[in-house]
């Protein structure tokens, strides 16, 4: 019995330059940019280039269609961009030097361009999207209109394209990582067609057309019926949300900041005494505040011990990322993330209203000394710790959870060990590539033992970790963060960010 609705892209050329909404390589394709290439494949494979009548309503079926999983080659961002010169729009100005008698050039006027493709390790990426009783009742229309695809990203991102229907068990013969979509819409997703989305393309369409009618230009709007789904491949580790606030100035006149090796401990401190009063006066249970606040027993008399899933939050201070030269300083906190165990959105939705404009007191003083404001995923120094990346590198130092007696073979258990427990699946951490030592892997970053960590966790060894996540068989493996691993990962120490971006400013 037909299962699943398979959309088969096959790239000519080992590379990808489609780029997601802020600019950064995409990958996988997101399934709205494969819908739109069927809309145009379908509009000249038709001769429909105003107005969709024929497939129109095998499309209109295809974006009411549930979320496609996805199943893609391995895709690695290039490391080093390569610059293009792009004429400039501007050839009146060309024609009017002509028209004077002067010379002109239209190569004059270029723009450099940064360009950082995505290198493809294999040609395949297949969006399977499971179908109902009614099977595919549309499948001629769409593959033919599949088979009319010449390109997917770039005009130079050159492919050849397929519709067809599979059983289950050849979606799972399909070859490649395999992504799944999570549940609920993400600010930081890929985008994914609904239903309007054939509509609001083609008004848009109508729109360029008529840019320049009655003797001016109208700027043609912006798409908009689409929304964003988070994927994770099945591989990698749960995501837990998360929310994230800047500190600023008690009278918020400014930004407030926190040297990050004498304050990560206590930065985060008063981040979960503030959840604690929220908790308190949201109503929680006494039991709920000691567990999933403070990380205590029910009691709240002593650290709880156990399962390293135990439900609770997690403390992040954030230091600053900022390009200096050829590399990127950490500097002092300006930020902090909370997280939550996975599937706790409607937690950290509540954390989001109930935390933003509160003071952080100091205990000692009992004064306010900064004042939480909420801020976006999109936030520049954020993404250095949230997005996909396939090397991460500690910004405050992982306490081992034992004693490594200054042995190699020892300390590198240990590490294995705090990935674990910190997430990554056991055959991930066992293959991951880890460094360590007491050095920083980065410009700015004090060395471990001048990190102020809590009293029971001052005599375990600590070490800034560098990871490169890569599979059993060595291939190159993109994790989502936030992460932080060792004994101290739910107080702001073991947090790590990752290497892909270039540095934001502070």
């Amino acid at each position: 019995m037909p299962a699943h609705f398979c959309l088969s892209v096959r790239f000519l050329q080992p590379y990808s330059h489609g780029r997601d909404a802020s600019g950064d390589p995409e990958w996988p394709p997101s399934p709205l940019r494969v819908f739109q290439a069927l809309v145009a494949a379908a509009a000249a494979h038709w001769n429909e280039r105003e107005h969709l009548e024929h497939a129109g309503p095998a499309l209109r079926w295809l974006e009411r269609q549930k979320t496609p999983s996805i199943v893609a080659v391995i895709g690695v961002p290039s490391e080093v961009k390569y610059r293009l010169y792009v004429p400039d729009n501007v050839a009146d100005k060309v024609a009017k030097s002509w028209a004077g008698g002067r010379e002109g050039s239209i190569a004059d006027y270029r723009t450099e361009k940064d360009v950082c493709p995505v290198h493809l390790r294999g040609e395949a990426v297949h969006y399977v999207f499971p179908l109902s009783a009614e099977g595919c009742p549309h499948l001629d229309i769409l593959t033919a209109a599949a088979r009319s695809i010449t390109h997917l990203g770039w005009g130079i991102d050159m492919v050849v394209a397929n519709a067809t229907v599979i059983s289950d068990d050849e979606a799972a013969k399909l070859s490649g990582e395999r992504w799944s979509p999570l549940e609920g819409s993400s600010s930081d997703g890929l985008r994914v067609p609904i239903e309007g989305t054939l509509n609001d393309l083609s008004s848009k369409h109508t729109a360029f057309l008529h840019r320049l009618s009655d003797g001016g230009f109208k700027p043609v709007p912006p798409l908009t019926a689409f929304r964003k789904i988070r994927y994770r491949r099945v591989s990698e580790p749960t995501i837990r949300p998360y929310a994230v606030f800047r500190l600023l100035k008690p009278d918020a006149s400014g930004n407030g900041f926190f040297d990050t090796a004498r304050h990560t401990r206590t930065v985060a401190g008063m981040v979960r005494h503030a959840v604690a009063l929220a908790a308190e006066r949201a109503g929680w249970e006494r039991e709920r505040i000691a567990t999933y606040v403070h990380g205590h027993t029910p009691d709240g008399s002593a650290p709880a011990r156990g399962s390293p899933e135990l439900p609770r939050f997690s403390y992040l201070p954030l230091p600053s990322i900022e390009p200096r030269g050829k590399g990127n300083k950490v500097t002092a906190i300006r930020r902090v993330l909370v997280t939550a165990p996975p599937g706790e959105d409607a937690t950290i939705a509540w954390l989001r209203r109930a935390l933003s404009g509160q003071d952080l007191i100091d205990e000692r003083t009992q004064d306010p000394v900064a004042l939480l404001s909420l801020l976006p995923a999109s936030d520049s120094v954020v993404k250095n710790y949230v997005e996909s990346s396939f090397a991460w590198s500690t910004v405050t130092p992982v306490i081992m959870t034992g004693h490594d007696d200054n042995n190699p073979a020892k300390a590198e258990r240990l590490l294995r060990k705090c990935l674990v427990q910190g997430g990554i699946s056991p055959e991930l951490a066992a293959s991951a590539q880890l460094e360590w030592r007491r050095v920083g892997f980065r410009a700015g970053v004090e060395l471990a033992t001048r990190f102020a960590v809590p009293a029971c966790l001052d005599q375990r060894a600590r070490y800034h970790v560098q990871i490169r996540w890569v599979d059993a068989d060595g291939r190159a493996i993109s994790l989502r963060g936030p992460f932080a691993f060792g004994a101290g990962r739910y107080g702001g120490l073991g947090s790590m960010a990752s290497h892909r971006r270039e540095g934001a400013n502070g």
